[in-house]
């Protein structure tokens, strides 16, 4: 009996002395292994035990870490690495000099080199925004957004087109794509409506297949990118469509309407979720444990890693900036990632104080790090850190630009057709107006080479709308332009006018006061109608728009949503090369004063959800 306390008590101080050492910043690397090759390092030996054999080997100081994201222009590679940063993200804008695929390969290089350095040389995992095409990076494939994919029904299409991101993605060195939205949009006067696929749950999970597209047969292929579910849960059912605001709402609609996007994504084995900014009757969702821990990694089952939004848990408090206190409440809520921009040298600090004192227990920041480096031995980082570059021969390729033109085609939705369309390709004339006729920024929307997008004809490589209307004439037609309607008289046949929103993103592009045509639209519509001609009007926009005073002058009416780079797809559903199948993934309303209006409410809209014509039907 005194030899079994004796035992006893060795291993108890053992264990005592082997905590101590790892809260006080020391790793335990066992004897056996001190020499030999770490197992972690093998890469023919399982990712769990792989990822047990290095967090054995890790101090605090690496754990906490890990947990840490910080931007680019904040932190150099050697920054990154003295605070063992797991990983880097590019902000919307944040890009190289010059932004190509080679110079955003060798910055991202550089940070894997100097994180491969590092005593145990845990390489990072770089993240950017790429919703619609890998659209920080001048030069890739820009696809239509979501809403306007919601609105093509083709989830296949939809696979091909994370495929194709993911390669873009994966030929600069990104290898964590913060997309799909999952969100399912309940007010369109929220300026992230273009990034829901549809109002209803069945089209956001319809098109979660979008994550098989990304992450491929296995996350350790060349050309995949670790995919990510956001936001999580209920940004699009804030009261008044604000953004960032309070969705109040009982936990049995949170189930029903906003919650199966998330249950198809784990499905399709999607490797990380991102937090909402918005709250739940009243809390932040980056601090709500039931949330994140009790429902997504409880009850969901969700066995990836979970990402805060840009500097999401500073709005736990209300207050700017974080404090010790939404650490301690995020950390422990079971966020495993932290996303801090700029800060990331206090969040280190804090996370490591918060955990020495004992408010965050070590078991919480072992599941976290257990989470990140899973993904990270899946995805292959340890054995090949750097970009393949292989993967920029059909960057931004014909091929690739094929398929965003199909895309383009198939989100078009025919509303109003009275015999005006499609249009005669041969012996016409056609007369096109409006701002965004001629603008790729117009057509290409927010999140694109910027956070909140710009205008502009060329700032992308692509085809305008204009540009399709004008290479799909045939013989004897002619096109003209004016972007005001100058000029328009009789001899013409028909008159285009491409009219709609200008570049948003979250924040600026919520509309309070609803959606509607600005001046020039509303005297260029009324100009063209003065004319005679008959007329056509196409609508660029992120969400339904409030066109009901319009309609009456308008013989055809097509949703183009927003097309992305390849306005020649929208050209041929006018001309009829496609016949047009987009159908309506929102209800479109009659007036600003019908918001919020969605499917199953009772509310009849203008154009009903589900609604779009064919050229075998006329209205």
């Amino acid at each position: 009996m005194p030899l079994l306390r004796t035992t006893r008590s060795l291993r108890a101080t053992r264990t005592t002395v082997l905590a101590g050492l790892l809260l006080a910043g020391t790793a335990f690397v066992p004897m056996a292994s001190a020499t030999a090759t770490p197992l972690y390092q093998n890469a023919r030996a399982s990712v769990s035990d792989r990822v047990t054999d290095l967090m054995a080997r890790m101090t605090l100081d690496d754990k906490v870490g890990q947990m840490t994201q910080g931007e680019r222009g904040s932190a150099t590679p050697a920054q990154a690495a003295a605070a063992r940063l797991g990983s880097i993200l590019s902000g919307g804008g944040s890009t190289p000099t010059p932004n190509t695929p080679q110079a955003w390969a060798d910055m991202i290089d550089a940070y894997q080199r100097a994180a491969t350095s590092t005593g145990l040389g845990i390489p990072i995992i770089y993240g950017s925004d790429s919703v619609h095409g890998h659209n920080n990076a001048y030069g890739a494939t820009i696809f239509p957004h979501n809403i306007g994919l919601g609105a093509a029904n083709d989830p296949a299409l939809v696979r091909q087109i994370g495929a194709v991101t993911a390669r873009e993605t994966a030929a600069t060195g990104v290898k964590w794509a913060f997309a799909p939205c999952l969100c399912v949009a309940r007010d369109d006067r929220w300026g992230r409506t273009y990034e829901s696929f549809g109002e209803v749950p069945a089209n956001p999970v319809a098109n979660s297949v979008v994550i098989e597209g990304l992450q491929g047969s296995s996350l350790a292929a060349p050309a995949s990118v670790l995919a990510t579910a956001k936001h999580f849960i209920g940004d699009g059912g804030t009261t008044g469509g604000v953004d960032q605001g309070n969705t109040q709402i009982s936990l049995d609609e949170l189930r029903k309407i906003h919650l199966p996007p998330f249950q198809a994504a784990i499905a399709h084995g999607v490797g990380s979720v991102m937090i909402s900014f918005n709250s739940w009757n009243g809390v932040k969702d980056h601090g709500n444990k039931f949330l994140i821990t009790d429902l997504l990694k409880g009850e969901l089952h969700f066995s990836g890693f979970v990402v805060s939004d840009w500097n999401g848990i500073d709005q736990i408090d209300g207050q700017p900036g974080f404090t010790a206190a939404e650490v301690k409440q995020a950390v422990n809520a079971g966020i495993d990632m932290v996303m801090v921009p700029n800060d990331y040298a206090k969040f280190v600090s804090t996370l490591k104080a918060e955990v020495l004192n004992g408010h965050v227990p070590m078991s919480r920041i072992d599941d976290a790090n257990r989470r990140i480096l899973t993904k990270k031995f899946e995805l292959g980082l340890f054995e090949h850190p750097y970009t393949d570059r292989s993967l920029q021969q059909d960057f931004g390729s014909a091929a690739h630009h094929a398929l965003a033109r199909q895309a383009a085609r198939e989100s078009q939705v025919l509303l109003k057709n009275d015999g005006v369309l499609p249009l005669a390709k041969a012996d016409n004339r056609i007369f096109v107006a409006g701002k965004n006729a001629n603008d790729m920024g117009n057509q290409a929307g927010g999140w694109t080479l910027t956070w909140q997008g710009q205008s502009g004809e060329r700032v992308i490589p692509g085809t305008t709308i204009l540009d399709g209307i004008k290479a799909g004439a045939g013989k004897g037609t002619v096109v003209t332009y004016d972007r005001a309607g100058g000029g328009i008289n009789s001899s013409y046949k028909v008159a285009v006018a491409v009219v709609g929103e200008t570049p948003y993103a979250e924040g600026q592009g919520d509309r309070p006061g609803g959606v509607v045509l600005d001046a020039e639209d509303v005297a260029l519509i009324g100009k063209l109608k003065a004319s005679g001609v008959p007329l056509v009007v196409v609508t660029v926009s992120g969400r339904p728009l409030d066109i009901s005073a319009q309609l009456p002058s308008i013989r055809g009416l097509v949703a183009a949503w927003l097309p992305g780079s390849e306005g020649a797809g929208v050209a041929d559903v006018l001309y009829g090369d496609y016949n047009p199948t987009g159908k309506l993934s929102f209800t479109w309303p009659k007036s600003a004063s019908q918001q919020p209006i969605n499917a199953g409410d009772g509310k009849q809209g203008l154009f009903p959800y589900g609604y779009g014509l064919s050229y075998g039907r006329r209205h």
